[in-house]
Order: structure tokens, then sequence, then C-alpha cells
């Protein structure tokens, strides 16, 4: 679904490429993750992928188009989501989302069935500048699936949301995926990557050194170890075992047949770990 190639990018009167050299594939259906800190080249990638960037070097296709030389039936294809809601203030959202719907050619979802979908349906006749930040975040979201879009583009789409909510925007995201929708995913939220990405790749000052699935990731970096939580005569007790050979550990075998589990789980790293880990950089720093 998007093939890049030796993709390079330096800003207008910029010194240094913002891109350099990155290639990579997504396949039909997935989700793709792109990970990093902020100035990595995260939303630059995304953007000369939809068009609003030209004069790189490389080659990029997205669904069979050259992004060298796109019509205007590419964007009837595609759904967008920018990090900072880009909405008119003064319609309320069922307005939004019926002025977007107009923009496009071909039909579009009906506007009050995916306000319903994202906890907006009551708020349809209120005026988007009295919404809160996530409140806008769900609105912008759904504009971006009105036109049933074959590749979507997410940029930090749960970014202000309370848990309950972004459970909700996620669960949207799988579901779209279930039904064929490519996903190309740029945040530093390792949690959503984690949970709903198929692929990671992660990105540094421009360079991606890392592109592999999540379990690969961290079966790769993650200690081979089980910890174990349990209470010995009342007092709280833990110890890690080694995962070869675990069935015949005999001091493991005896704390489950002589105590009180709390918890047991493998030492997995966490993907921020894997990140600083690989690339020597922390995720948040600017």
């Amino acid at each position: 679904m998007i093939h890049v190639k030796g993709l390079t990018y330096t800003y207008p009167g910029g010194n240094q490429p913002v891109l350099k050299k990155i290639s990579f594939n997504i396949s039909r259906g997935e989700i793709f993750g792109f990970l990093g800190p902020s100035g990595a080249g995260k939303s630059t990638t995304q953007k000369v992928l939809i068009g609003l960037l030209k004069g790189y070097k490389g080659t990029v296709e997205v669904d069979g188009h050259n992004m060298s030389g796109i019509k205007r039936a590419f964007y009837e294809k595609i759904g967008v989501v920018f990090e900072f809601p880009n909405l008119y203030l003064k319609l309320t959202a069922l307005e939004n989302l019926k002025l977007f719907g107009s923009f496009f050619h071909s039909p579009t979802r009906d506007a009050e069935q995916l306000l319903e979908m994202v906890n907006l349906h009551e708020d349809r006749d209120t005026r988007v500048e009295a919404f809160s930040k996530g409140m806008k975040m769900r609105l912008n979201f759904v504009r971006a699936i009105l036109n049933t879009p074959e590749v979507l583009f997410l940029d930090e789409p749960t970014a202000g949301l309370d848990p309950g909510n972004a459970r909700i925007m996620k669960d949207i995201i799988l579901d779209l995926q279930k039904s064929g929708v490519t996903v190309f995913l740029t945040t530093h939220n390792m949690a959503d990557a984690g949970e709903l990405c198929n692929r990671l790749a992660f990105m540094v000052e421009g360079t991606l050194p890392v592109i592999d699935t999540t379990r690969n990731l961290r079966l790769e970096h993650g200690r081979k170890v089980v910890r174990v939580d349990y209470l010995d005569n009342q007092i709280q007790n833990s110890g890690e075992f080694d995962l070869k050979d675990l069935s015949s550990n005999t001091r493991f075998q005896d704390i489950l047949r002589n105590n009180e589990i709390l918890t047991i789980h493998t030492l997995e790293a966490s993907l921020e770990d894997i990140f600083i880990k690989v690339t020597g950089q922390n995720l948040l720093q600017q």
C-alpha cells in the first residue's frame, strides 16, 4: 500500500535534511507505527506521504500513486488526523461534518452515526468553539473517516483524551484495520503503539535505525525471566527465575506449592526501554 525508498527531504532554506534516505514498505491492512521524539521527522514524513510537501528526493508511492504527481482523486481515498484539530470553530459539530463531506465526490458516511461512535451525538448542535480539546480531537477523527478511506494517517490520535475516550478511539482504529484499512500512525506514545501497531519504525534525527514487529522487539530486548511476588508467613517476598528449565527449578516449584501467589509475570522490556536502548534517545526529549 505504501512504498518509500531513499526518501530525503530538506525544508526550503534549511542546511541539513530533515529526512535522510529513509526506506520502508507498508502492506494493505497493516497498522504501521512511526515512533520518535518531537523533531525526529515523523510529521514531516507524513506530510510527504499525503502530498503536502514536495521537492523531496527518492521514491514515494501510496496506493499506486506516485506522490510526485498526485491528482485530486488521491484525496478521495485517504483520511488524515493531524495532531492539532483543523475544524471550523463557528460551526456546530454536525455542520462541520456535513461541510467536509460535501468536499468529496464519492458518498460519505452518515455524520450523526459517526458522532454517536465517539460520544458526541448529544453535542452535535454545539459550536466547536465551545468544545474541549478532547472533544475536538474526537470530532477531528471522525471527520477523517467520513469518506471511508483506504489509507488513514494518524498523528497522535489519542492526545488530550481521557482513558475512556482513548479506548473508544483505539477500538475504532482496530475495527478499521479489520475492514482492510491501512493505518500510518505517528506518535511518541508507546502504550498506543504497542497495543495498535503490527510493526514499528523507530525514527531518530531523520533516520530509521529499527523497523520490526512489536513481538520481535520485546523478545529480542526483554529479559528471559519470570518474577513471582508471593506471601510467605504473611510477609511479602519476590523471586526471579530464568525461563530456561523453569519447569525443573525446585525453588520456583516450592513457591508455587507452598505460598500464596500475588503476581507472576515475565519481565518484558517496555517499548520505551527498547527505544532508549537501541537509539540512545528518550522519546520525550525535545
